[in-house]
């Protein structure tokens, strides 16, 4: 069986089961979040008396719902308890099988630029690693710090290493497997705040019901600090996972700069949401976070392409250009390896397909230069200018 044609499925696959379970993870989280922030003394005194220190009542799907939870526990556990927890850990484990296929055993493709960093397969997929298990450490060390007890010291030092991890990350990879790699790292730190801190808080709990004992309280507290910062990583790491289909993004020459700005934007938006839940929103934080997109969007405006200079120039001198250094990939069968089909079906081989697909060609070979991926077929610098020229004078 073809490699390339075993690795579409497997990415097809993977990437279909990472999003499902991921839609699982997020959809629970952020249920729960809603319905934290929704609780109401309940109705019934009986309830109250119960230890039940909230109630939450709902209409959903032609039926009537009622949630409560208790302030401690119940005076007799159930024989059945849910817990929410395999939806993170499908989560962390697709996208990790995801990332090997994709940026790791595609690493010449979509992971290493020699133009940023001139890298061995082995040294990129070592560093890339490095960052994943690096950011969990450093992120689970000063959270039980000295420095994790005060909630904005340790906010600082969060958006501190978040902004060195997406400059590094941004200087050593393509500007697509940088992007992929922060969104990872954060969502490596999200699965295993659930697997190291947040369902042994809840299995400690049940623990001390069941030994008829006061739970310690550090790890509610641990578990509740964990969940927050959870939430509010949500947004950016899902801006990474489909940060790929923008090169003009990944692909700016501040790459590093507008990764955290948008990362901003989706925190600022997700506490406002927190917010509105509780019925607290401050207008002023939505209006920061919508704000900080829009300098994204205008930090992110396309440069003036450096065309060298010189009149304009023919389509026949930059045919060959595209034939030789765009078409291995962009053609009805690609001919370079790894590659089963073109790219988002851009196929770049008659004069009429060029021609139309001009602009695209201009921003992500010239402007950005994120195409051909990795520089896979050696396009020249004077060859990207002459592709400029051409664009120029109105690519006829």
């Amino acid at each position: 069986m073809d490699a390339a044609f075993l690795g579409d499925w497997l990415n097809l696959l993977l990437r279909w089961a990472h999003m499902i379970v991921g839609i699982a993870w997020v959809g629970a989280s952020f249920y729960f979040i809603w319905l934290d922030n929704h609780l109401h003394a309940p109705l019934d005194p009986a309830d109250a008396a119960k230890g039940i220190g909230g109630e939450v009542w709902a209409v959903h799907g032609g039926g009537f719902y009622t949630a409560k939870k208790f302030r401690l526990a119940p005076e007799k556990l159930p024989p059945e308890l849910h817990w929410f927890k395999w939806e993170a850990y499908t989560t962390l484990i697709t996208g990790f099988l995801l990332l090997c296929l994709v940026y790791y055993y595609g690493a010449q493709i979509a992971l290493i630029d020699p133009s940023v960093m001139a890298l061995s397969r082995p040294e990129a997929i070592a560093i890339g690693l490095a960052f994943l298990v690096g950011g969990w450490l450093f992120y689970d060390l000063i959270c039980r710090s000295a420095f994790g007890e005060d909630d904005l010291i340790l906010g600082g030092l969060l958006f501190l290493y978040c902004v060195f991890a997406a400059w590094a990350l941004c200087h050593i990879f393509s500007g697509r497997g940088a992007y992929i790699h922060f969104g990872a790292m954060l969502g490596v730190i999200m699965a295993l705040n659930v697997f190291f801190v947040i369902i042994p808080g809840q299995r400690e709990l049940v623990r001390a019901k069941e030994e008829g004992r006061t739970p310690d309280p550090r790890f509610g507290l641990r578990g509740r600090q964990r969940s927050v910062h959870n939430t509010y990583f949500t947004l950016p790491v899902l801006f990474t996972m489909i940060s790929n289909h923008y090169a003009g993004l990944y692909g700016h020459e501040w790459n590093w700069v507008l990764l955290v700005m948008i990362s901003v934007a989706g925190a600022l938006i997700r506490v406002w949401f927190v917010q509105r839940h509780k019925g607290n929103a401050n207008p002023l934080v939505l209006a920061s976070g919508l704000v900080m997109l829009a300098l994204t969007a205008i930090v992110s405006l396309p440069r003036p392409s450096a065309d060298g200079g010189g009149g304009p120039v023919a389509f026949s001198e930059v045919q060959p250009i595209i034939q030789a250094r765009c078409v291995p990939c962009h053609a009805t069968r690609p001919v370079q390896e790894g590659f089963t089909a073109p790219p988002k079906g851009v196929v770049l081989e008659t004069p009429a397909e060029i021609r139309t697909r001009a602009a695209m060609i201009n921003q992500q070979a010239v402007v950005s230069k994120v195409m051909p991926p990795g520089n896979l077929t050696n396009i020249t610098d004077s060859e990207r200018s002459l592709i400029a020229r051409w664009f120029k004078a109105g690519a006829q």
